[in-house]
Parts: C-alpha cells; sequence; structure tokens
C-alpha cells in the first residue's frame, strides 16, 4: 500500500509540477505554491531567461499572483512551498509579504537565504520572521536539478564543439 502524503509533501508535489514547466521552457527548474487556507492562492516557475528580467523568481511570481488573490500585500496565514531554498532577493520578499511559513525542498549552499549561506527568513533584526521547514521531498527536487544541469552541461559542449567546426569550415573556405 501506497504511503499516504502529509500536507507538506502534497504541497511540494505541486510546486514540483512547477518547476517542470520551468524545465520545459530551458529555465532552471524551480517552483513555488502559496497556500491558503487548505487552497492554493498563488503558483510560480522561473522564468529569468524566458521573460529576460532577474525579478521572475518562482516565489516572486507566486507572491504576485497570491497578493492579487487575498487583495492585499500582506500573505499572513499562508505557507510558501519551494523546490529550492530561497535567494536573498527572494526570501527577503516572503519576510515583506509577510508569510507565516516557508517549506523547501533541496538546500542551494552556493547562493541559499533560507539556511544556507544567510538566514533571511528568521532574522531577529526583521520585525517579521518567518517558520521554516527544510528538506521535504528533497530527492525528488534535487533531482530534477541535478537532471537539468547535467543535460544543459551535455548542450553546451556540443555547442561549442559545433561553433569550433563551423568555424573550420568558414576559415577553409577562404
Amino acid at each position: 500500500m501506497p504511503k499516504k502524503l502529509t500536507e507538506d509533501e502534497k504541497y511540494m508535489k505541486e510546486a514540483l509540477k512547477e518547476a517542470k514547466k520551468a524545465y520545459k521552457l530551458g529555465e532552471v527548474p524551480i517552483g513555488c505554491v502559496i497556500v491558503y487556507e487548505g487552497k492554493i492562492i498563488g503558483r510560480g516557475y522561473n522564468r529569468r531567461n524566458t521573460d529576460k528580467s532577474t525579478l521572475c523568481h518562482a516565489e516572486i511570481t507566486a507572491i504576485k499572483k497570491a497578493s492579487k488573490y487575498i487583495g492585499d500585500w500582506r500573505l499572513e496565514g499562508c505557507t510558501l512551498y519551494v523546490t529550492l531554498e530561497p535567494c536573498q532577493m527572494c526570501s527577503g520578499a516572503i519576510i515583506q509579504a509577510r508569510i507565516d511559513r516557508v517549506v523547501m525542498g533541496s538546500m542551494n549552499p552556493k547562493a541559499g537565504c533560507g539556511g544556507s549561506l544567510l538566514n533571511i527568513l528568521q532574522m531577529d533584526c526583521f520585525n517579521h520572521q518567518a517558520e521554516v521547514e527544510r528538506g521535504v521531498l528533497n530527492e525528488e527536487c534535487s533531482e530534477i536539478l541535478t537532471r537539468f544541469f547535467k543535460e544543459l552541461r551535455v548542450r553546451l559542449k556540443l555547442e561549442k564543439a559545433v561553433s569550433k567546426a563551423e568555424e573550420a569550415d568558414i576559415s577553409e573556405d577562404i
């Protein structure tokens, strides 16, 4: 009999669905959902390259949608689920939005600000701190990122080889 998912796992699976949308676009596969009173009120996935904007992180998109749904910039009573530990910009936006709880899939030791490099989400010097849960569906969240970057390295290597071959063809023609 399959294991029953916890509520956190259920919503992290929804965040993973968002991450897969980014993956299909060739974006770093990060997904996010925001839940209020048992209902998803905001969804987002990484679109930085697609939209050519630094601001198009999964969390920022989900916060915008949730704020529109609630009709306020304050998202008190909400839980944010994200497949990768938030960066400094997103962690700051989460605190500014007064989100009560943040659930993360995998940690980001190179840029994470929810406990890895910094913990902006729980700094006492701010007027708001979020409750944090780490490692929910860590393997699934890490796997999609690992696969994406493995495929990206292969693609870049192929593109470089094709470019060198094209340069060689041009120089032979001259």
